[in-house]
């Protein structure tokens, strides 16, 4: 079972609060998120699918990690969580996919912003902005250059544990390589009152 630490951060710092708990609402200024550590990809694919749940149209999803650490695997059960037609696989080469919703829900727009250097100009000849208010907008690489899409985002970083100085359980030696920390932030007022720590499961 994934684990999980509430954190509550003004401007840029992370502030750790004691786990389990939950933080009265921030204001608008603040952004909210929660760590979880995810032990094997079918947990990644399990975050996303409960990440799903608190989406709605017009939410943007920054996924930003190292080659592998498992963004795709996350937007897989996103597009499984909004129920939404094809399977999710990474848009390298095309930049972005869409996936149209069998029901009721709202498309997923995946995009892969890894090549694209002009930042918002580049990101805006795809017509994201047009995309946005009807769609979720999982861009995989979009650090740096896509928050001008939305005041209001979520932030979804993942890191490996190997090399890191993250204590590893014994139930997670097994499979370390697959071991990650993965932090997730609201960023903006749309987040503000989302119960974050729910994700970990």
């Amino acid at each position: 079972m994934a684990s999980a630490r509430l954190i509550d951060r003004p401007a840029r710092a992370f502030v750790p609060v004691r786990t389990g708990l939950s933080l009265p609402v921030p204001s608008a200024s603040m952004d909210v998120g929660t760590r979880i550590t995810v032990t094997s990809p079918d947990q990644m694919r399990d975050l996303g699918r409960r990440l799903a749940k608190l989406l709605r149209p017009g939410d943007l999803v920054l996924l930003t990690g190292e080659l592998g650490a498992g963004k795709t695997t996350l937007t897989r059960g996103l597009g499984e969580g909004l129920g939404v037609r094809g399977g999710v696989t990474s848009p390298t080469f095309v930049i972005a996919r869409v996936h149209p919703s069998l029901g009721d829900g709202p498309p997923l727009v995946h995009v892969d912003a890894y090549r694209l250097n002009g930042g918002l100009d580049e990101m805006e000849d795809l017509d994201l902005d047009v995309s946005l208010p009807d769609s979720v907008v999982a861009v995989e690489w979009g650090e740096g250059k896509v928050e001008g899409l939305a005041e209001d985002r979520l932030h979804v970083v993942i890191q490996r544990t190997v090399g890191s100085d993250m204590a590893v359980t014994d139930a997670m030696a097994a499979d370390v390589d697959d071991v990650r920390d993965v932090v997730v932030t609201g960023v903006g007022p749309r987040w503000a009152g989302e119960d974050l720590a729910s994700l970990a499961g």
